[in-house]
């Protein structure tokens, strides 16, 4: 599935698999975030830690007629509060991918899937 734009110019077809790099990277660039989650816990409640080619697997993109939805679970580092945290992911995640794709996104999901101690 692909996300379809038509310019002056010709076609443009958006991978979801491109937008889940993109807001994976995008989200662990922000304080407090660790990194990306699974979005199935691995045995024992324990969410597994994605590297950075795996991204996509953090992240669900969902198209809703005219606008496109977005969970992202993550893990955030102990200490820090999560609320905060969240608030500056959906805020930073919403901005980035709507100024780098001309996209709406009307939903931004945030799933913190465990927190981790920093040494």
């Amino acid at each position: 599935m692909s996300i379809n734009k038509s310019t002056q110019f010709g076609n443009i077809h958006i991978s979801i698999d491109a937008i889940a790099s993109l807001a994976g990277g995008v989200v662990t660039e922000c304080y407090g975030v660790v990194g990306m989650a699974s979005q199935k816990l691995v045995k024992d409640g324990i969410a597994e830690l994605l590297k950075k080619e795996n991204y996509s697997r953090g992240v669900v993109v969902r198209q809703k007629e005219d606008a496109l939805e977005l969970d992202l679970y993550i893990i955030v580092s102990y200490g820090v509060k999560i609320s905060e945290v969240v608030n500056e992911v959906q805020k930073k995640a919403k901005y980035m991918l709507e100024k780098s794709l001309e996209l709406d996104f009307n939903t931004i999901n945030v799933y913190v899937q465990g927190v981790k101690v920093m040494k």
